[in-house]
């Protein structure tokens, strides 16, 4: 019996991709730190990828493909799982559809390339993009992804379909998670003359302001399913202004109501599922404590009943069933976990004194990253195996480095630093590579990477 056309490309999708996993399967002999490279997904083997220019249908299209081409490429190269084929090993041609690719000349040295991104662009009716992912190496070779993206013919848009597709291509080479070109990045800036929430592309574009409170924003912290960004705000209760928990619905694009209480509330963290938040208040009895809330500011349960301040709490994304939190209970702050409902209180030991902040779960519950200060240095970014305890220091000797953040794939942290005279956002591989400077006007800090 004849097998259907859609048939045989889902069986051969299906053997690709097990092809790919066992590719990254390959990585190499055990050491001392595979923990940390099994936890960040930086320790596979990484394909070599060419992503030649696309062809442009007509000379309006040339400069939007110039736009998207340089996205996409550059989305790639920063994605930590590939190697990208530099463009002086290609062939003299290049194709813009399946008909016209060459695999063996593309395979072959010096490219030496194991899979290839091509397509076309019109922008005749709107902008039309036609992406093509194939295995130059299989015989014949074998699509991994064929699919057209549509948008107004504009550069805007030129930009965001190059990140839909280089996360769709990403998406195929990770195993399924998706790549962060896409996602946006939440951060404070005085910019405009007051500490606001700021929101922007994973890569520094598209900056803009969010919030006009005219006062103090900080700490903003997405939600799970990105419609909403909890923060610190300075608002008045009962005839006093204090810190207290404000609420962003990036659908409606404007504030939202969220109770206010007595004393200060900050620090907001979402439950992995979106219907909780947890935060330190001030406001009952004792020191300054962590508390929950359902995501609308009702049911408020103190959890943390210890002496001493107790802040930034933070879920265990994986579970919900844990959250870690910082604690000056026996002298200076450390790191502390507990379940969910306040029991089984245990203090994180760590290796060496020094004031311990900002922690943040990693998207597959195995490391933490915070900000630790040392008693003989300055406050760099380290990760932990939540297991374990090991630890890995990803920054050093370039100026004050805090407030990491994890973005969804787990493989970049984002976080504010000093090295360059002011504070600004930075974003790296987790493994502390490839530091990249994503905003520069005025003084920025706090950043929160979005879950998707």
């Amino acid at each position: 019996m004849k097998m259907r056309t859609g048939t045989r490309f889902a069986i051969r999708s299906a053997l690709l991709a097990i092809a790919i996993a066992a590719l990254f399967s390959t990585a190499g002999t055990a050491s001392a730190q595979d923990w940390f490279k099994t936890g960040t997904g930086l320790g596979v083997s990484k394909v070599r990828l060419a992503v030649p220019d696309f062809g442009a249908t007509a000379p309006t299209a040339q400069p939007l493909e110039k736009t998207f081409h340089d996205v996409l490429w550059n989305d790639l190269e920063y994605s930590g799982i590939v190697e990208m084929v530099s463009p002086s090993f290609y062939p003299t041609t290049f194709p813009t559809q399946p008909s016209e690719l060459n695999a063996a000349a593309w395979s072959a040295a010096p490219a030496n390339t194991y899979m290839i991104a091509f397509g076309n662009i019109d922008a005749q009716n709107g902008l039309a993009v036609t992406g093509n992912l194939f295995d130059v190496r299989s015989s014949p070779p074998a699509a991994a992804l064929q699919k057209n993206y549509r948008g107004n013919a504009t550069d805007g848009d030129a930009r965001r379909l190059a990140h839909q597709f280089a996360d769709d291509i990403i998406a195929r080479l990770s195993g399924g998670v998706p790549g962060i070109a896409s996602t946006q990045i939440a951060f404070v800036s005085n910019r405009s003359g007051n500490k606001e929430i700021w929101v922007m592309d994973y890569d520094g574009s598209n900056q803009h302001e969010i919030t006009q409170l005219k006062t103090i924003a900080l700490t903003p912290r997405w939600s799970p399913d990105a419609t909403r960004i909890a923060f610190t705000c300075y608002a008045p209760y009962q005839g006093n202004s204090s810190a207290q928990i404000c609420m962003y619905s990036t659908d409606s694009n404007r504030l939202i109501s969220f109770p206010r209480y007595r004393g200060t509330t900050c620090c907001p963290a979402w439950s992995p599922d979106g219907k909780q938040l947890a935060f330190m208040a001030s406001g009952g009895q004792g020191d300054p404590g962590i508390y929950t809330s359902d995501a609308d500011g009702g049911h408020l349960h103190r959890l943390s009943l210890s002496r001493g301040v107790s802040t930034s709490p933070v879920w265990n994304p994986k579970t919900g069933q844990q959250i870690i939190f910082l604690s000056d209970r026996a002298g200076d702050p450390v790191l502390y976990q507990m379940n969910a409902d306040g029991s089984n209180v245990e203090k994180i030991a760590m290796p060496d004194m020094g004031y311990v902040v900002d922690p943040s779960w990693s998207p597959n519950g195995q490391l933490l990253a915070f900000a630790w200060r040392r008693p003989s240095g300055n406050f760099d970014i380290y990760i932990m195996d939540i297991v374990s305890r090991q630890l890995v220091e990803l920054t050093r000797d370039t100026g004050r480095n805090e407030r990491p953040s994890w973005a969804p794939d787990g493989r970049h942290l984002v976080f504010e630093s000093t090295r360059t005279g002011t504070r600004q956002i930075w974003t790296m591989l987790a493994d502390g590579s490839e530091p990249k400077e994503i905003t520069y006007s005025g003084q920025n800090e706090s950043p929160n990477w979005s879950p998707k």
